[in-house]
């Protein structure tokens, strides 16, 4: 690959895209980011978590997991009964509109997340100390960049 700063001709800066993509996410799967709950599971419940850390409830409608997961509507439905069966969430009728169903993080499930969350945090130092603060940064803007307009999926 050629040094960043200099201008690459458009077709070989799709390939260097598409080469590093893919280089990146070997090195994610093979590290075993969500060590201790299937991936799944962990991006929920990092949502709840959020959610936490925002309103100081761990709830979330399931609407709102599955736009921000993009799961197929079973997809997400599994995952949560297989969090609910490991005693980490509750499925509930919201108390306002009984068609929402809301998805609650239960309070014994902290320990259980913030061991796997520990992992994935140990993972980005990792990656902080690789890449230095700045291109962390970048790193992160780029990815929110992205989030915001994903590229339209392929057929």
């Amino acid at each position: 690959m050629k040094d960043e700063k200099e201008i690459l001709p458009r077709d070989e800066l799709k390939e260097n895209i598409v080469l590093a993509w893919v280089q990146l996410s070997a090195i994610l799967k093979n590290n075993r980011i969500t060590s201790g709950l299937a991936y799944n599971e962990a991006v929920v419940m990092l949502l709840l978590y959020h959610e936490y850390k925002k309103t100081k409830q761990a709830v979330l409608p399931l609407s709102k997991i599955i736009g921000e997961t993009k799961m197929l509507k079973s997809l997400a439905n599994r995952t949560i009964s297989s969090l609910e069966a490991k005693g980490l969430v509750v499925k509930e009728a919201s108390a306002s509109d009984k068609r929402t169903v809301l998805v609650r993080a239960l309070p014994n499930s902290a320990p259980q997340f913030l061991q796997v969350h520990r992992h994935s945090l140990e993972l980005a130092d990792e990656i902080c100390n690789i890449i230095g603060e700045e291109d962390a940064l970048a790193f992160i803007r780029i990815a929110q960049k992205i989030s915001a307009n994903p590229p339209r999926e392929t057929p």
